[in-house]
């Protein structure tokens, strides 16, 4: 099922603690981290962008590239370039370096979609997962203020919109085991995730 929300790939890190590896053709399971994103978000969204300042290394995959409008590097800069270029009110946001992300539990966050929202956002017991949430393109101008001030903070903005927070104990009846959230940071993360069972990761 699609629904009336772009996907959005955040792939601008510089993967310093991965030796600048990129982090997104990361295999994990004989799969890279970006087809495995790609696959899932073919399933749910008509619109799948990438943000990226790299784009010749994503010609291979038939999803819309675009890049930061604002030269601060930042996952703040990325949602802003995403929301600006997205032809949907609302789009989701991931970035590049989840290999295990559920399909449930975007839909769970997409099913909490109405106008009224600004952000649909996941709390868990390590806070406000703003990398795996749904923002709408209200939140352009607080990002755009935000970011004339170089500050890149996130969350920071939040109170200028209408937030829904998604409780934990929601989150777990998509993701039992909330590996939507897991992310490959370092080497050692990589060793790990080859690591997690197949029940718990998919």
């Amino acid at each position: 099922m699609n629904h009336p929300c772009s996907g959005i790939i955040l792939s601008g890190g510089l993967n310093t603690r991965m030796g600048g590896q990129n982090k997104a053709f990361l295999s994990v399971r004989s799969q890279t981290i970006l087809d495995r994103l790609y696959n899932t978000f073919q399933e749910l969204f008509n619109e799948v962008l990438l943000v990226t300042n790299d784009p010749l290394q994503y010609l291979s995959w038939d999803l819309t590239i675009v890049t930061d409008l604002f030269p601060v590097r930042s996952s703040l800069t990325g949602i802003h370039a995403g929301l600006f270029h997205s032809s949907a009110s609302h789009a989701f946001f991931t970035a590049c370096d989840t290999p295990f992300l559920k399909k449930e539990l975007i839909s769970a966050l997409l099913e909490e979609l109405e106008p009224k929202w600004d952000i649909i956002i996941p709390v868990a017991q390590g806070g406000h997962e703003p990398l795996c949430a749904i923002y709408s393109k209200r939140c352009l101008k607080p990002i755009e203020h935000q970011l004339k001030k170089q500050d890149p903070k996130i969350l920071k903005f939040f109170p200028k919109v209408k937030v829904k927070e998604v409780p934990e104990a929601q989150l777990r009846l998509a993701d039992p085991h909330l590996v939507s959230f897991f992310n490959i940071n370092t080497p050692e993360d990589l060793a790990a995730s080859e690591k997690m069972l197949t029940d718990d990761a998919g």
